[in-house]
């Protein structure tokens, strides 16, 4: 059943009022949604870099390798269990088997090709010995290329097959030529006629003595550099601007060194802070590089201060940067790139101040070793910039209630046990770390995440459940920059030598989260419109601090993409179309001053841990507006995003400049809050540009709408803001 406008404000508010004694839910503006623009004082311009993609772990799904654990970390047993197989996983095939009876198979650990051992196969003269992998999801009409290493006696008859079907023509079978004492790499190429998601590769020959298996690899043949062709087209069509790799909590226990030289040669590892998960490590420095310029997208590598040392970050620094006259460029060069990387945007570990962080310390004793490592590595390469992966008493104090829903063993109660937690106390990691760090941070992280439907009940210390309309759902994640930059301020007021400094922030996680359904464990991610609204007034956000924040990334970022079958991606969900739609107007564009009549109405929840003491966003209720000069300050750019079930109208009036003629206008709108795009179906989420007349008295907003406006400007008298937003 739908609600009139009055209705509506009147439930919101209602709503917003729970759990908030004493603060005062807003009634409803009278007359239009008053839009009202002040486009005199830019503020600084909004940086590329916000539109960026998160990586983790080192190796990950936009790699188009096919075959699971392909340099044999695992022993090859009769039943292989699929416990630890982890995420990003879920397109290649399944642990390998033995192909022939019992006792076929050994691992070799006096003569292995890479790691701790090689699959050893003992021959029949009759019966065909060897491995398979089940599970291998090919596309018709495609073409696979890979190669293996094999090393056995001359002897053996070893065949490669790809098997799609039962049929008797339902494969291909590649001859291996004649072997030898030593591991020689031996090329693939198979050409498929069906699809398949359940296809089968074989390694199995004949003869006697036995033959070694080193590894083996296997990808479609249009991968772009070892990427999958459909990721980085989708992608480059969101506009990626920046990248993160490689996490997260995987890089605590990473070593950098494993992902250098010959990908066939590099050791592969178990991940051991995601549940012992084979991390292959065929993407190193080297690909991270290549896949950041085949997208156009600035590098932001994470050095590991969980298990690593200060001395290993600087050579990494030296290794990426260095000139090839020092000791790691010259192993840089050796590895096929001369030039140095050029990488300015460093992060000091990841959330350091969680006791689910390999190698976590007392934050008395964190400090010392974050100094140490900034010192090391600007002493190689003074220009690099770093972050502080700390957290504000905000964060700290929402990982505190999600904790207290966790059963892990290895996830204690933090010391302190009142949220929020206290400025200047054992858990204020950025206060403590702005006090005795701050001549070492460029940038402050800040790792956002918001539950759509769920709040911290300050009462019960704990998150509870609620039911929002949609416009205070959407709004969860964007009032969690608000409380940031509310704590930001508390920080500068007590310690007011922060003034002179020129630290920002970096958003490098952020995104919604779900519960998943009861009896089962983890998150689970809803399609429909929540999400891609909350990504958008997120953004807004960010473009009201444009002076504070550097950079940002969705740890989903590189997931809002359609896959298919395979793996590859074939299209764009609603929330890459969101990305995209925000990075074509907004980035470098300098964002101005937007009133209204209409404030934003109080969120449910318990203020410093996931929501600001007082409302944030333009006051529009329930629609949210950003308005924006764009970079060459030739046209005025005004997002309105509408994250109600019902169309609203608005009157804009606009001073600062005067505008020329008509405009035009860039709208994605669905059909439904519960509307996606799906593989196979016709997009239901669209990004549609159309020309509009000038502006007029009042303006639509559609339901669950994102419209962005372009309008010339004739003349301007304007000055750029030195103030931070």
């Amino acid at each position: 059943m739908s609600m009139n406008r009055r209705e509506f404000l009147a439930a919101s508010a209602a709503s917003a009022a729970m759990l908030q004694p004493g603060m005062r839910a807003f009634g409803e503006p009278t007359g239009d949604i008053q839009v009202v623009v002040d486009a005199a004082n830019p503020a600084p311009p909004v940086s590329p870099l916000v539109f960026g993609g998160y990586m983790e772990p080192a190796t990950t799904r936009a790699w188009a390798e096919m075959l699971y654990d392909r340099k044999f970390l695992r022993p090859i047993v009769e039943a292989a269990p699929e416990a630890g197989r982890g995420f990003g996983f879920r397109f290649r095939g399944q642990p390998w088997r033995p192909l022939g009876p019992a006792g076929t198979v050994e691992m070799d650990t006096v003569r292995p090709w890479v790691g701790e051992h090689s699959p050893l196969i003992k021959l029949d003269a009759a019966e065909a010995h060897g491995i398979q992998q089940s599970g291998v999801r090919l596309g018709r009409g495609k073409s696979y290329v890979g190669r293996i290493y094999l090393a056995g006696d001359r002897s053996a008859k070893v065949e490669v097959r790809l098997v799609w079907g039962s049929a008797a023509g339902d494969s291909q079978t590649i001859p291996i030529p004649a072997l030898s004492r030593e591991y020689r790499k031996f090329p693939l190429k198979f050409d498929v006629p069906v699809d398949s998601e359940n296809a089968r590769l074989e390694i199995a020959g004949t003869g006697k003595g036995a033959f070694r298996i080193g590894t083996v690899s296997l990808m479609p043949a249009d991968n772009v550099q070892g990427f999958h062709a459909g990721m980085v087209k989708q992608f480059k069509e969101i506009g990626f601007l920046m990248a993160k790799w490689p996490g997260g909590n995987f890089v605590s226990a990473y070593d950098w060194h494993d992902g250098l030289g010959d990908p066939d040669k590099r050791p592969p590892r178990e991940a051991p802070m995601w549940s012992g998960m084979i991390e292959p490590n065929d993407v190193g420095i080297h690909e991270f590089i290549a896949f950041c310029r085949l997208l156009g997208a600035e590098p932001y590598v994470a050095v590991n201060t969980g298990f690593g040392e200060a001395r290993v970050a600087a050579a990494e620094v030296e290794y990426v940067n260095g000139s090839v006259d020092t000791p790691m460029g010259k192993l840089r060069a050796k590895n096929g790139h001369p030039e140095p990387f050029n990488v300015r945007l460093w992060c000091i570990g990841n959330e350091m101040y969680g006791p689910w962080q390999f190698g976590r310390m007392a934050l008395d004793q964190y400090w010392v070793k974050h100094n140490y490592f900034v010192k090391a590595m600007k002493k190689v390469d003074a220009k690099i910039q770093v972050t502080s992966a700390t957290a504000s008493i905000c964060e700290a104090s929402w990982c505190a209630a999600e904790q207290k829903e966790g059963k892990d063993f290895w996830r204690p109660p933090l010391p302190e046990s009142t949220l929020p937690f206290k400025f200047g106390g054992t858990e204020d990691w950025d206060g403590w770390m702005l006090a005795k760090s701050a001549d070492y941070i460029d940038y402050l992280s800040e790792h956002t995440y918001a539950y759509p439907d769920r709040a911290v009940d300050a009462e019960k210390q704990e998150f509870v459940d609620v039911h929002d309309p949609l416009p205070l759902r959407t709004r969860r994640l964007s009032n969690r920059v608000g409380e940031a930059f509310e704590a930001w301020q508390k920080y500068m007021e007590k310690m007011p030598s922060l003034k002179d400094k020129n630290i920002k922030f970096i958003f490098d996680e952020w995104g919604t989260r779900y519960r998943a359904a009861a009896g089962q464990s983890g998150f689970r991610r809803p399609m429909g419109m929540v999400t891609p609204l909350s990504y958008a007034i997120f953004l807004h956000e960010v473009f009201r601090h444009s002076g504070m924040v550097g950079a940002s990334c969705p740890t989903a970022g590189f997931s809002t993409v359609i896959t298919d079958h395979t793996g590859d991606a074939v299209g764009l969900l609603a929330e890459g179309l969101a990305i995209k739609i925000m990075r074509d107007h907004f980035a470098g564009a300098l964002p101005v001053q937007v009133g209204g009549n209409s404030p934003q109405l109080p969120l449910t929840g318990t203020a410093l841990v996931d929501r600001p003491t007082k409302p944030i966003g333009s006051p529009t209720y329930p629609l949210d507006v950003v308005a924006a000069l764009s970079g060459d300050r030739k046209r005025l750019i005004l997002s309105v995003i509408n994250p109600s079930e019902q169309n609203h109208e608005f009157a804009p009036q606009v001073g600062g400049v005067k505008l020329r003629g008509s405009g035009r206008l860039w709208q994605m709108a669905a059909p439904s809050v519960d509307a996606n795009n799906e593989l196979g179906k016709e997009p239901l989420v669209q990004i549609k540009e159309m020309p509009r007349t000038a502006v007029s008295a009042k303006m639509q907003a559609p339901p669950v709408s994102v419209s962005i406006y372009e309008f010339e400007i004739e003349q301007a008298s304007l000055s750029v803001s030195s103030k931070r937003a």
